[in-house]
């Protein structure tokens, strides 16, 4: 959830397939704008992939779409996982849940004694805040007149979102994750009093946990986000890992209505949750995780832009959106470029822009007219780059679910200031 900032047209697109190493030279860095988003969260499940091409250096397939291994198997495999500094992920695994569009949340415990609430995981902002007032959309929220530990700073502060928006009051209290490390800290907290199209009719979660940096946390970046103060005040190292995994996940949960889960892995990666290599691109600027996307092909066929059109004005990895989304010009090239590659020529122009729906029958969907679409990152060698490959897919709840992160394990390795993809396990045999 990005925000508020420059807002992009967005195309919706389908289903991540894996990871290619690619040998061109990437473009000199210097000067290079900011680019598109690159959104982490689709609704729906991929079906087997059709394997990639070779590559010159690696070729990274998805294994076998199917029903997510139940919990206690991948548990069992993640006990195998190399702790950091003593931190085991056993517990983490299966950490997250959450509605297909509607985000993954965590469960927090927060303030003494602990009041325990769903956070939405957001990469994509820099606030940790609670609903702490009633709202029709709100099971529970924070009593901050229950804590023993709450400091109230005296601030007001004020979030805009590309969507919603919502204003609160400044404090701190003690704050855990409760399948996370066994950590309690003070951490920086938000009491939402006031809030408009930001909270989502049964989507379970009662608060947002922005894990980005603080040059865009409000009311200024002297407020210091949630994973700073954890790094700081624990021995937990500076890094986080997501597995998000879509409508494929099987396991119910509390209230039986969680459709999608996932882990957050905080410290460390586990080498259970994913297949294959890491490959890392770099942070570009600490505030976003933004990173710079040189090149997109739609079938194969490169859109032949400047790298600059497509980084403007940022490209940013986040768990908090759903869509892909386009600056305006790369947009309008891609869709030319997509209606030109398959059958859609005929489809209305407001299917692009998400205003019109094409719709077939249940089971009939076409899927075979959609084309290939491939995102090609910067690699740690600036020399090189590596591809994410986008494939069609069956969906359910929405025609056309959105894409990049629920196909990978994401590595978010602020320490190094880099970013890691590797192929996700999630649907794995």
């Amino acid at each position: 959830m990005e925000a508020l900032t420059l807002r992009s047209t967005c195309l919706l697109v389908w289903a991540t397939v894996g990871l290619l190493a690619n040998g061109q030279s990437a473009p000199d860095a210097s000067g290079l704008p900011r680019a598109i988003r690159v959104p982490l969260r689709q609704s729906a499940r991929a079906e087997q992939p059709t394997p990639l091409p070779p590559a010159a250096a690696a070729n990274l397939e998805r294994g076998n779409a199917g029903k997510r291994h139940a919990s206690r198997k991948r548990r069992g495999a993640a006990a195998a996982a190399v702790a950091t500094r003593g931190i085991s992920f056993v517990d983490m695994i299966d950490n997250l849940r959450g509605k297909s569009g509607q985000g993954y949340y965590v469960e927090m415990a927060v303030g003494s004694p602990p009041q325990k609430l769903n956070i939405l995981v957001d990469t994509g902002s820099s606030n940790f805040a609670v609903g702490a007032a009633a709202h029709p959309f709100l099971r529970r929220y924070y009593h901050r007149s229950l804590s023993n530990s709450y400091r109230d700073q005296g601030r007001s502060v004020y979030v805009p979102y590309t969507q919603g928006r919502w204003e609160g009051e400044l404090g701190t209290d003690l704050v855990s994750v409760s399948h996370g490390p066994n950590a309690t800290l003070r951490s920086n907290i938000a009491a939402i009093t006031q809030s408009d199209r930001f909270f989502i009719n049964g989507s379970n979660w009662e608060g947002i946990l922005g894990l980005a940096y603080a040059d865009i946390a409000r009311p200024d970046e002297k407020l210091e986000p949630f994973f700073d103060s954890l790094v700081r005040q624990t021995s937990v190292p500076n890094l986080f890992s997501l597995q998000l995994c879509g409508a494929g996940f099987t396991q119910n949960y509390s209230l039986g209505s969680a459709t999608v889960g996932g882990s957050m892995i905080i410290g460390g990666l586990d080498p259970s949750l994913y297949a294959g290599e890491l490959w890392y691109t770099p942070i570009r600027r600490e505030w976003y995780y933004e990173v710079i996307i040189v090149r997109i092909e739609v079938n194969g066929q490169d859109l032949n832009m400047d790298c600059k059109e497509y980084n403007y004005d940022k490209s940013i990895v986040d768990s908090g959106t759903t869509n892909l989304r386009l600056p305006r010009k790369v947009f309008q090239a891609a869709v030319k470029a997509i209606e030109a590659a398959s059958s859609t020529e005929q489809f209305p122009s407001g299917f692009w822009l998400g205003e019109q729906l094409v719709c077939w029958q249940a089971g009939t969907t076409p899927w075979h007219i959609f084309p290939v679409i491939s995102l090609y990152l910067m690699s740690e060698n600036h020399n090189q780059s590596f591809r994410i490959s986008i494939l069609p897919q069956s969906s359910t709840g929405t025609v056309m679910g959105a894409v990049i992160m629920e196909g990978f394990y994401v590595v978010f390795d602020r320490e190094k200031k880099r970013i890691g993809f590797a192929v996700s396990t999630c649907h794995g045999e």
